[in-house]
């Protein structure tokens, strides 16, 4: 795992996880967003805040306790919408299928808004405390898991998808927008390719949704009878 890129104090104030809506808050959670995109890096200081954001630094800790308060609202800002989301897709009168490809863009397409957000999940999970984690956890990665499950189901129920396992779909989808946004660093020094544009984003939900569709989706029967 990538070094960790908050600053936690040995005690911290409780943190306010539900996305800020006082105008002070916002600019900071804006420039947060801004200064990751722009630097591909969650490595932001109080003082990048303060700067990019026009607000005082000593404002993180009342408004988010600390910084690792401040991401983690930043993540709730973020997962918000792409979570209500979920459940209005799947109420939709289409096929599993259609569905299926809305999800796959609209993954790909929050990653490609917000290209640091698997790395400032992993970093809330994994170099946190439990309590950062918990939130993660209940407010995206459970919301997100439950849905595909439901979406699988209803797939195999109407006899349009294999069975799948929903652990394997959620680690194969999110891991590859993983790899696109955050390992494109890696993958230029061995091939040259360039920083992720609107049209590699295209590119990118064709290739995934042909890739995931065509080891899941059952294909008609086309078998006729031979008459003798």
């Amino acid at each position: 795992m990538r070094a960790s890129a908050n600053q936690r104090t040995n005690s911290a104030p409780s943190r306010r996880v539900a996305p800020a809506r006082n105008p002070t808050a916002e600019k900071l959670l804006v420039a947060a967003s801004e200064l990751m995109i722009e630097r591909n890096s969650l490595e932001i200081s109080l003082s990048d805040l303060a700067q990019k954001s026009g607000v005082n630094a000593a404002l993180v800790k009342y408004h988010f306790g600390n910084k690792e308060g401040l991401l983690l609202a930043l993540l709730a800002r973020d997962a918000q919408a792409e979570v209500a989301d979920l459940e209005y897709l799947l109420a939709q009168p289409i096929t599993a299928t259609e569905k299926l490809k809305l999800h796959i863009a609209g993954i790909i397409n929050a990653y490609y808004r917000f290209p640091y957000l698997n790395r400032l999940i992993h970093l809330l999970l994994h170099e946190s405390d439990a309590k950062s984690a918990n939130e993660v956890s209940r407010f995206f990665i459970k919301p997100l898991f439950d849905f595909q499950r439901r979406l699988l189901d209803e797939g195999v129920a109407s006899g349009e998808f294999r069975k799948v396992d929903p652990v394997l779909f959620y680690t194969s989808l999110i891991g590859s927008c993983d790899h696109l946004f955050h390992g494109r660093n890696a993958i230029s020094r061995a091939t040259g390719v360039g920083d992720v544009t609107d049209e590699v984003r295209r590119k990118y939900i064709d290739h995934m949704t042909a890739l995931i569709l065509g080891g899941m989706v059952k294909q008609p029967d086309t078998k006729r009878s031979i008459k003798a």
